[in-house]
Parts: structure tokens; C-alpha cells; sequence
């Protein structure tokens, strides 16, 4: 675990940390709120906002990149897991909880990635396809799943949402159990064509 920051640096990531909060919470909320409201639930002024961020769009792009990077962290600490099937179930759980795919689904195509948001996002498809992959090892998944089912699969539980949060957590919990069950029981056929590689990535033209 990394040591808390000193002095300045602590405060300074700190009051980052609140004004990223607060985007989150305004931008999930209505995508099309200006930076000014995030300004004002973080109760900082508009020019504190504006020394870290250039603006909106650069604060849109942090708040994705910063979930993705969650991902990432997620899906490589479940490669550490034996068991290919826990190892799956477990890292989709710890996604949900972490409300990465909210980020997505509310602000895909409001900004442009850049290089770096590129390079991660084809890191953390590799390491989704790993999991996928060693789930399906296991003997326990669907034969006709495919790995493109999982971003609608979180994707879906992230749109499951009440105004308290923690009821929130314990339904998406529920819900992802319930596809989780789908995903294992192959008794019969899924309905329709899998998602094809590349089909969603329409959303991220902006």
C-alpha cells in the first residue's frame, strides 16, 4: 500500500480527490452540466478547478481514465487467482462495486482519448480476454458466451441504480448474480448474434 503524502502534496491530492468526487457525482448525473457546477459541489472556486484541469473535457477524460486504470488494477490483481472461474466471479464483482462502467455508459463520446487512454484500454482487453479465457477453462462458462458479452454484462449493472447508495451496491450485486447464473448454464441457447469485436466502440467518438 503506497505511504500518504506529506504536508502540501497530501492536501494537494486531497483537494484533487474532492474536486474529482464531485465530477463524478455531477457529471453521472447530467453530462452536460457545466464545469462550474462541479466547482461548486467540490466548494472550491472556479479558479482552483481550473489551475489542475484546462477544462471540462480534460476533467471528462480524467474521471474515464482514472476508472479504466481501476479496471486495470482489478483484472490484474484477479490474475493472481487459481481458480479460473472465481477468478472471473470475483473480479466482475469488485467492477460492480467500483462503478467503473457507469463512467462509460453516461460519458462515452463527451471528450477525446488520448494515446495513453488507447494504449490502457487495449491493456485491459487483453487481460479481460485472459480471464474470460481461463474462466472457460475452468469448464463453467457458457459455451456460446463470448469476452464482448462482459462489457454489456457490467454495463447492464451499472445502469441499475436508486437514490440510496448503498441499496444501489446491493442490487447491482444481485443482478450481476443473476447474469452471472445465465453465464454458467448453457441448458439453452442464447437468443440472438454475440456482440462482435469493435462494436461498441462506436461511443467513443467524440
Amino acid at each position: 500500500m503506497s505511504k500518504p503524502l506529506p504536508g502540501r502534496q497530501g492536501q494537494a491530492a486531497r483537494n484533487n480527490q474532492v474536486i474529482l468526487d464531485a465530477a463524478r457525482d455531477v457529471f453521472l448525473a447530467d453530462p452536460k452540466a457545466p464545469i462550474a457546477a462541479v466547482a461548486e459541489r467540490a466548494g472550491v472556486g472556479i479558479s482552483a478547478l481550473y489551475r489542475r484541469y484546462a477544462g471540462k473535457e480534460d476533467l471528462l477524460r480524467t474521471l474515464c481514465h482514472d476508472g479504466l486504470r481501476r479496471f486495470i488494477a482489478e483484472a490484474e490483481q484477479a490474475q493472481e487467482n487459481d481458480d479460473g472461474w472465481d477468478a472471473f466471479v470475483n473480479f466482475l464483482q469488485r467492477i460492480v462495486d467500483a462503478d467503473v462502467h457507469s463512467l462509460t455508459v453516461h460519458l462515452a463520446g463527451t471528450f477525446a482519448p488520448t494515446p495513453e487512454m488507447h494504449n490502457d484500454a487495449t491493456r485491459a482487453d487483453a487481460l479481460t480476454k485472459k480471464l474470460f479465457a481461463r474462466a472457460r477453462a475452468s469448464g463453467r462458462l457458457r459455451r456460446d458466451a463470448v469476452v464482448h458479452d462482459v462489457t454489456l454484462v457490467l454495463e447492464g449493472c451499472a445502469a441499475v441504480r436508486v437514490p440510496d447508495a448503498a441499496r444501489t451496491k446491493q442490487l447491482r450485486q444481485r443482478y450481476l448474480g443473476i447474469l452471472l447464473a445465465g453465464l454458467a448454464d448453457d441448458t439453452e441457447g442464447l437468443p440472438g448474434p454475440a456482440p462482435k469485436p469493435g462494436e461498441l466502440n462506436w461511443r467513443w467518438n467524440s
